[in-house]
């Protein structure tokens, strides 16, 4: 008996919703959109502060990084200068070595790399006039003089870089001449060692080898110049 009554009332609809006409179902359904439509809209706005707030976070927990370099720090600036050239080492080295008093920008460190290189051509003029060799000393002389010339081009390159308070220190202008300039150098040192191996100088390994040295730098102070315009970006800074 109980399954029988089990078996008649299934299907059975809710006499109550039977009792409702088609209007009231209808506002039924209403309801029951708007109640869920209010549900997800609330779950959304929920969604949307949490993000929020965990950006907000994130933003004032790390510290705001800058995509230019800062000059105020000397070793970062002269190793990001120095990354530019083909001796980055060397670089680094010899104008960390000198007295920096100024914030070193790219300008400034291609400057020291100047002093550099007139430092160690300087060192090699007194160096061949104490060579005694009878059938190389006309070459010898003519490396003197060309060394000379060298010393004279480095020298305007650096009086071109004298400018007043304010002032800027390189534009398009002076780093074209200066480019000119240091490789005619480079050209100098390399006709010496010629007339050196023309004129069999029994010395010639070991001033080639102290003209290598100076050309190394002189090739630093080359690269950074023709990089200059892309090396002051870096440091958000422009050419004029």
């Amino acid at each position: 008996m109980e399954s029988i009554k089990l078996f008649r009332g299934y299907g059975k609809v809710n006499p109550h919703l039977e009792d409702q006409s088609p209007h009231q179902q209808h506002s039924t359904s209403k309801r029951r959109i708007l109640i869920f439509s209010v549900s997800s809209i609330l779950l959304l706005t929920l969604i949307i502060g949490i993000a929020l707030a965990t950006l907000i976070h994130e933003s004032n927990s790390e510290p705001d990084e800058s995509p230019y370099l800062s000059s105020s720090n000397p070793a970062e600036s002269i190793k990001t200068v120095c990354d530019v050239t083909l001796y980055p080492s060397s670089c680094f080295t010899s104008i960390s070595s000198l007295n920096i008093s100024t914030k070193p920008d790219p300008e400034v460190i291609f400057k020291l790399s100047l002093q550099v290189s007139i430092a160690e051509l300087k060192n090699l003029s007194p160096l061949l006039s104490s060579f005694n060799d009878v059938n190389s000393q006309a070459a010898l002389k003519d490396c003197v003089s060309q060394f000379d010339d060298s010393l004279s081009k480095l020298n305007d390159s650096l009086s071109a870089m004298e400018v007043g308070p304010g002032e800027k220190m390189l534009n398009l202008e002076k780093v074209n001449d200066i480019r000119t300039w240091i490789s005619a150098a480079m050209t100098d040192q390399d006709t010496c060692i010629d007339g050196l191996e023309e004129m069999g100088s029994k010395f010639l390994d070991e001033i080639k080898a102290k003209i290598e040295r100076s050309k190394e730098f002189l090739s630093i102070s080359l690269a950074i110049i023709a990089k200059m315009q892309a090396l002051l970006e870096k440091f958000d800074l422009k050419m004029h």
